[in-house]
């Protein structure tokens, strides 16, 4: 008679720490009492997290998805497996993705272009993410990845499962990408000695200074001065002194709205505050969705104007608004910035040509910018 396997499964002690820190914080009621208990969770929950991917990363070499960042921007299309994003490329770009009526049609990343208003966006169709990507399910990992080199993330929501919205958040934020934020104004400063001094320009209200010098010496941070610029929350100091995170724009895209009826798709509505609903296959809303990636990822146009010569307003140079005369020259040439001289501005200067002679001039949205170079 064969003896019975008692072989028991060894628990992952981090795995049991980390399922009992996210219990406590679940569980506990964020007030003035309490910010500091909770701070400490978080920051003992991010570095067992951290311990954790570098033990499972350990010796893993993945192929990971070659993708080639082209264009002016590149927007990814995120979504839960036949949510739409292969027809949504079609009709975005005619990129001839495969459609199924089927879980997981796309096996790779499939790239195509948006052409809009002379803008070249690259959009990147991706397998299906899944419940528990950030952790390696379905090749997430590789999936995630593509995104944090993105400049816009498409979350594409089936309109018969709104709840899929909430698990992409949570698998992008747990792959160290923070959607429609900014990075925190905060810089730490390590030092040999003086213990923690923190200071601040701003009041507060979120975490006090006893508890960011204990999340700091939870990270082994003993030594260090801080300055915050802005009301920070503990995640968002955890972020800071991780110092691993990617800041991307982020757009909710609702499909399949023409197989509900108005009432059950404002339900959904009202659950997720869409940016913009569609439906893909009948080609509803696309055009305003084109419009609405283009002005999402801010774009600006510039015309080039040559001396003594009408300004070319046919084929403009595309840039990021915020963009500087320097952009601009270095995006033309790298030798251009420095052999720029002086250049004569059309449009957001103060007089029609005004001869602007700094580098650090910010460009807006259809100026004629006409350089002129030593």
């Amino acid at each position: 008679m064969e003896k019975p396997d008692t072989k028991i499964e060894k628990k992952d002690p981090t795995k049991e720490k980390i399922r009992e820190l996210e219990e406590l914080i679940s569980k506990s009621k964020y007030n003035k009492k309490t910010q500091h208990a909770i701070g400490l969770y978080k920051a003992q929950l991010a570095r067992l997290k951290e311990k954790q991917r570098a033990r499972s990363s350990s010796g893993k070499k993945g192929e990971g998805y070659a993708v080639r960042k082209t264009g002016d921007g590149t927007v990814v299309l995120l979504g839960f497996p036949s949510v739409g994003k292969s027809t949504l490329l079609n009709a975005l770009t005619n990129a001839n993705s495969p459609v199924g009526a089927y879980a997981f049609t796309t096996l790779t990343v499939i790239p195509g272009t948006l052409n809009h208003k002379h803008a070249k966006i690259q959009i990147l169709d991706v397998p299906g993410i899944v419940h528990g990507a950030a952790a390696g399910t379905g090749r997430g990992k590789e999936v995630l990845a593509v995104i944090r080199n993105a400049d816009l993330v498409l979350f594409l929501v089936d309109v018969f499962h709104p709840e899929h919205y909430e698990a992409m958040q949570n698998e992008v934020y747990d792959a160290d990408v923070r959607i429609n934020q900014t990075a925190p104004d905060v810089k730490i400063v390590k030092t040999v000695r003086g213990g923690i001094n923190i200071g601040t320009t701003v009041k507060l209200t979120k975490i006090d200074k006893k508890t960011i010098e204990s999340m700091l010496k939870e990270f082994r941070i003993n030594n260090a001065t801080i300055v915050i610029r802005e009301d920070i929350s503990a995640d968002q100091l955890i972020d800071v002194v991780e110092g691993n995170k990617v800041y991307i724009r982020g757009l909710v895209v609702l499909n399949k709205m023409d197989m509900v009826k108005k009432e059950e798709l404002d339900k959904v509505k009202g659950k997720i505050s869409p940016d913009i609903c569609i439906s893909a296959e009948k080609n509803i809303n696309i055009e305003e969705l084109m419009e609405l990636i283009y002005k999402k990822l801010r774009i600006i146009r510039i015309y080039l104007k040559e001396y003594n010569k009408k300004a070319d307003l046919v084929e403009p140079m595309i840039m990021w608004k915020n963009s500087t005369l320097k952009d601009l020259c270095l995006k033309m040439h790298k030798d251009f910035s420095e052999k720029f001289k002086f250049a004569r501005i059309w449009g957001s200067s103060k007089f029609p040509g005004q001869h602007i002679t700094k580098l650090n001039y910010e460009l807006k949205d259809k100026d004629i910018v006409e350089l002129r170079l030593k």
